[in-house]
């Protein structure tokens, strides 16, 4: 069986790749792994919360698989001797907040992000609100299965609900605002997702105009056509009511993208471009620096190379961005996607504080985002993946030559990016360049020498 953990957590098909024994399976190794005397602890070491049992708190996204996965896992966490708080649906980084608020030495979120409504997950939390390292993942893999001894009695953990603690979460992501929003009008997309209540709410009290759509979950239309991987309607709305302002979240509101007044879309590079120059202006952006992924368009880099802002590169995936964050003491980061980290306020990405913070840049400078967003100029960029090769092979001298020449041609007009797939025979193959034309070309003939020599 290959590794179970993914880049986010377990995914798979409800009810056939994750199912109802998995789930469970998994919270009980989960609770070994983390709960057992605190056996995996934040830097600070310090017990839990002064509390005889090890505590977790569970929150999901509206799917109706989330109903039954929720139930094997509080089950699961339970019948380990841990207490669990039941939040209901939140968002991801709710989850992760008040895994910190609540002095819980667990979290668990049940969502598969912007994945289709029969797709679910599993995410876990580390005390402090952090995803796991792989090697915690690897030893709750190891963990499955394995004889225990059964709490009973008194020792088995207690189940309570705790859907109140929403606002504690609207609260906290409010209090890190340096403005109000009197005067803009937004639209946003919840995606029929874990925001639907929250992300309204939040932007509400602080002061905007809110129109919503996305925001009537049935527990089977979570990005159906909306959010932040279809952006059509939103767009079209912002139009039509001349809004200053559309934000779109995906199913787990985890990130965010946006929509400009004129309907142009501005992505989580266009994002990251905006608030890091409002931080820096605050002198808030830690060593001048942004954390972001090999994927990150060129012209971002190029524009905040130009503003003095330095951009550090890690592999694809929020966790790195993360990771690499932690271990240089740096503020902020994130991905193209709308994966956006702000470290002083929030331990992942967070959808909601992302487009309450890029709202508060756009009333505090008095301008259309699309305005701000023009800080940099996006260069075109073709991504395309090359199925059935030999990923092994993407450093082979024929291939590294053909590189070397297409990024002798492009200059510093542009880029290119060879990516191996870490669980398919498939390499990814990406240029950027100052047209689009030529970066299909290049594109294209790059493509063709992998197919070619990748066999």
């Amino acid at each position: 069986m290959g590794r179970l953990f993914g880049t986010d957590g377990v995914r798979g098909v409800a009810g056939r790749d994750l199912t109802a024994e998995l789930a469970m399976d998994l919270s009980v190794a989960a609770a070994h792994v983390l709960g057992d005397a605190g056996a995996f602890r934040a830097s600070d070491g310090r017990p839990s919360a002064s509390h005889s049992r090890p505590i977790a708190v569970v929150g999901r996204d509206p799917r109706a698989s989330g109903e039954f996965l929720e139930a094997a896992v509080v089950a699961g966490l339970a019948s380990s001797g841990m207490d669990v708080l039941r939040l209901g649906v939140l968002p991801t980084p709710a989850v992760a907040y008040l895994t910190t608020a609540l002095g819980a030495d667990m979290g668990v979120m049940i969502s598969a992000s912007h994945n289709p409504a029969p797709d679910n997950g599993i995410k876990f939390l580390t005390r402090g609100g952090f995803k796991l390292p792989d090697a915690v993942e690897n030893e709750i893999e190891q963990r499955l299965g394995e004889k225990w001894d059964r709490p009973t009695g008194a020792s088995v953990g207690r189940v309570r609900e705790a859907y109140g603690e929403a606002d504690r979460y609207v609260s906290h992501v409010l209090s890190t605002l340096p403005g109000r929003l009197d005067g803009l009008s937004v639209v946003i997309d919840c995606a029929h997702g874990a925001a639907h209540t929250v992300a309204p709410e939040a932007l509400t009290r602080a002061g905007a105009k809110v129109e919503t759509i996305g925001a009537r979950p049935d527990g089977l239309n979570i990005n159906a056509g909306v959010g932040s991987t279809h952006l059509d309607k939103l767009q079209q709305i912002v139009v039509s009511r001349g809004a200053d302002v559309g934000i779109a979240y995906d199913g787990d509101a985890d990130r965010c993208l946006a929509v400009a007044h004129n309907g142009e879309v501005i992505d989580g590079d266009q994002i990251m471009a905006v608030l890091a120059l409002a931080l820096r202006a605050e002198g808030k952006l830690a060593r001048d620096t942004v954390v972001a992924t090999v994927m990150s368009n060129l012209g971002f880099k190029l524009a905040l190379r130009e503003a003095g802002i330095d951009v550090l590169e890690t592999a694809v995936g929020d966790r790195y961005v993360l990771e690499a964050m932690r271990e240089g003491g740096y503020t902020f980061g994130g991905e193209q996607s709308g994966h956006v980290i702000m470290l002083d306020h929030a331990t992942t990405g967070d959808g909601l504080l992302t487009s309450l913070h890029l709202l508060a840049a756009v009333a505090r400078a008095g301008k259309p985002l699309a305005e701000l967003a023009s800080v940099m100029t996006r260069l075109p960029q073709v991504l395309i993946n090359v199925k059935g090769v030999d990923r092994a092979k993407a450093s082979v001298p024929e291939l590294v030559a053909a590189v070397e020449a297409a990024e002798s041609e492009l200059g510093e007009t542009g880029r290119v990016l060879l990516r191996p797939s870490g669980t398919e025979p498939m390499i990814r193959v990406m240029v950027e360049a100052a047209s689009a034309e030529q970066a299909q070309a290049l594109a294209e003939r790059l493509a063709g020498v992998v197919r070619e020599v990748c066999v």
